[in-house]
């Protein structure tokens, strides 16, 4: 083996520079993805029900939404999604779950708008460091969570 063939492909190392290499670490979770085979009911949940803006769509594959400053939703229907398409094939079976950062002042409307949609809400649970989580389904079943600060302890609140 050539000494050329033995040189790391890293970035940054053997590189004849005085650069240390990067510390690679995640930003953030910019997508989330859930899966459901009732696209039509999913949007109507999602926009109607949880405010989210549709961001973009095809018909019968997936309905994406824009969720918060920094997030997308992907909801897909695993029946197209694991046929492959231009990406690779993903799906999932069973309930999904996603939970949504709220502001702890704003629960009480949000009770009133699930129960105006006649939303049930399944759970509502108290954590030690303040936050409280309303768990509710959407129609495709996948448990969906409104959480406030106070559950996690992040660096960003949550």
């Amino acid at each position: 083996m050539s000494p050329s063939s033995e040189q790391s492909s890293r970035p940054d190392e053997n590189s004849g520079t005085d650069n240390p290499p990067c510390k690679l670490s995640i930003e953030t979770i910019v997508e989330t993805a859930i899966y459901g085979d009732c696209l039509d009911e999913l949007e109507r949940f999602y926009t109607d029900v949880m405010n989210l803006p549709v961001m973009a769509k095809e018909t019968g594959r997936h309905v994406f939404f824009s969720a918060g400053p920094s997030s997308v939703l992907l909801v897909f229907n695993p029946q197209t999604t694991l046929q492959g398409h231009v990406f690779p094939p993903h799906g999932a079976t069973g309930p999904g779950h996603v939970a949504f950062g709220v502001r702890h002042e704003t629960l009480d409307a949000w009770r009133a708008k699930l129960q105006a949609h006649e939303i049930e809400i399944e759970k509502e649970h108290h954590w030690p460091k303040g936050g409280i989580s309303l768990y509710l389904r959407d129609p495709a079943g996948n448990s969906v969570e409104l959480i406030t600060p106070g559950v996690w302890g992040t660096p960003a609140g949550w």
